[in-house]
């Protein structure tokens, strides 16, 4: 196929909005692209903080994607009038473990009127926390049960992000959901089953990245846990194990053809290619120039930290995971992260806030720009601030730890602050905190025979945060390279696309065309690495003492 004349699309359906991207196949052109924000989960619908329940209702995923892909392809076809006849192949990802219960033909059971306002019957959001209970039976069970360790190659710990923990929760706390609920879908799944109308159970092809990363599969027990396993926690998982299948798909193969009314509502005039779906971070990374000894972080409201490798190693302990072709065809996928990056500046941003919103005279203009400068305002000023052996040491565990060794009952604490420490200095503790946490997992990797070249970061919070960048370089000691562009997750979905459309012969090959390439290099300075080698020493025995009283607690 002649990949001058053909365009490929990604969208990528982040915590807050839906991105798509249109490219040219040859050389990686944007011809179009578009945002566009849930417009439920907006109005924090279905979302209890206090909880830490979120979750999300189906509409906002398809609402949603109508209005990002019309706008996206628009534009397209402001510059090539047939781009709507030109698309060939369009690919998905999404956030995850991100899971809903469905009935017996495949649909989320908040599409069914009686369920249309019910959280339980929604999509649970990968950051919901409401399941840590749960999670704590599954890491029990199966160190104790006598049989297979399903954790083996989720780094020991199953997580309260994960599937089969939420499904737990959600099952045993609502009778109306369970006794209407057949089967379950990872939301990337699901976008893919309506795109091509291939909803039905036995017709879904499920993701490998989903399935392997986050739902206990893998191809050495031939696929999921086994029933005698899942009904020592509640019968109704083995039911809907049942319903899943054994088999897995990498992204690069193709789930079918985009449906004709999918079409006509995107204003797609060609026959389009749809791919199996995968989580963002996964094709984020390939979308970041993901290679063996490459490391991808993507940096945004937490982190997702992907590498590959074509070698066989032992699992290692303390990641989310590793999977056959999660990422690459062929390549080993490894994945950790933090449960929190962005939220926690997030956090410190709403602290700041509260006073000014409590005043009903404030003019709204006034107040919105000012939110949306104090985060920039603040690292403006820090960056000016030395960083000393007796600054303030904070840890990143305001959602919990994710990697290493993954433990959502975990808090943040902030040790030696004094009468002097100045809101910039808490700034720059917290930037501090992450980067303190994203040298436990690299060097979680190194330890489990890893080898880590180059690391590269993607997202929102790489690009717009300079002095966190460079100090993540300095407390790691590494050059960290950050990507043009905002859109890894889309280009990383496009260059599936192309390549399940024939128009390269793999994986690698679509990403060197189609990739935006890096912007900037920061490198670490030798002093400043010095004295954060002393400060990361605390932030280790920080930890060490919380995670104990923590233990204690439980």
């Amino acid at each position: 196929m002649d990949r001058r004349k053909h365009y490929v699309a990604g969208a990528d359906f982040g915590s807050d909005s839906v991105r798509v991207v249109v490219m040219d196949a040859a050389d990686g052109t944007q011809l179009g692209s578009s945002v566009s924000y849930y417009p439920r989960w907006k109005r924090g619908l279905y979302c209890d903080s206090t909880k830490n329940q979120f979750r999300q209702h189906p509409k906002d995923y398809t609402e949603s994607l109508a209005e990002a892909m019309v706008g996206a392809l628009s534009q397209a076809k402001e510059s090539d009038p047939e781009a709507g006849r030109k698309l060939v192949a369009f690919s998905i990802d999404t956030t995850g473990s991100t899971p809903a219960l469905t009935d017996a033909s495949g649909h989320v059971l908040a599409e069914r009127p009686e369920f249309s306002d019910d959280p339980d019957a929604m999509f649970i959001l990968w950051k919901d926390h409401t399941a840590v209970k749960e999670a704590d039976r599954i890491n029990e069970l199966s160190r104790t049960w006598g049989g297979v360790d399903y954790t083996k190659y989720s780094g020991g710990v199953y997580s309260a992000e994960w599937f089969w923990s939420k499904l737990l929760h959600v099952l045993q706390q609502n009778e109306a959901v369970r006794d209407a609920a057949v089967s379950a879908v990872e939301h990337c799944d699901w976008i893919v089953g309506i795109l091509t109308g291939t909803l039905a159970l036995d017709a879904i092809k499920r993701s490998r990245c989903a399935a392997g990363h986050k739902c206990l599969w893998h191809a050495q027990w031939n696929g999921y846990p086994s029933s005698e396993f899942l009904d020592l926690l509640d019968p109704k998982l083995s039911a809907i194990k049942d319903t899943l299948g054994t088999k897995t798909y990498t992204t690069d193969v193709v789930a079918g053809s985009m449906t004709d009314e999918w079409k006509r509502t995107f204003g797609i005039e060609s026959d389009v290619l749809v791919t199996v779906g995968a989580y963002d971070a996964h094709i984020g990374a390939v979308g970041g120039d993901v290679g063996e000894g490459v490391m991808v972080k993507s940096i945004g409201t937490s982190t997702c930290d992907v590498i590959i490798s074509d070698e066989t190693k032992e699992p290692v302990p303390g990641i989310c995971g590793q999977v056959d072709g999660s990422v690459v065809p062929g390549y080993t996928g490894y994945e950790a992260g933090q449960s929190s990056y962005g939220d926690l500046y997030a956090w410190f941003r709403r602290i700041i806030m509260w006073p000014l919103e409590q005043e009903p005279d404030l003019d709204k203009e006034w107040l919105e720009k000012f939110e949306k400068s104090v985060l920039r305002k603040l690292e403006e000023a820090a960056e000016s601030i030395p960083t000393t052996v007796d600054s303030p040491v904070a840890l990143d565990w305001i959602n919990g730890r994710r990697t290493p060794i993954a433990n959502q009952n975990l808090t943040c604490a902030i040790s030696g602050l004094r009468l002097g420490t100045s809101a910039p200095q808490l700034m720059k503790t917290l930037l501090e905190a992450t980067a303190f946490g994203a040298r436990a997992i690299i060097e979680c990797f190194v330890d489990g025979g890893v080898g880590i070249d180059k690391i590269i970061a993607i997202g929102g919070v790489a690009r717009k945060s300079r002095l966190g960048m460079q100090i993540l370089a300095d407390v790691t000691g590494r050059e960290i390279s950050v990507t043009a562009g905002d859109q890894s997750p889309a280009i990383g979905a496009a260059i599936f696309a192309a390549t399940a459309a024939g128009l390269y012969p793999d994986i690698f090959a679509a990403q060197k065309a189609l990739s935006a390439g890096i912007e900037r290099i920061h490198t670490p300075d030798s002093q400043r690495k010095a004295v954060y080698d002393v400060l990361y020493q605390k932030y280790l025995r920080l930890g060490a003492f919380v995670e104990k009283e923590t233990d204690s607690d439980a």
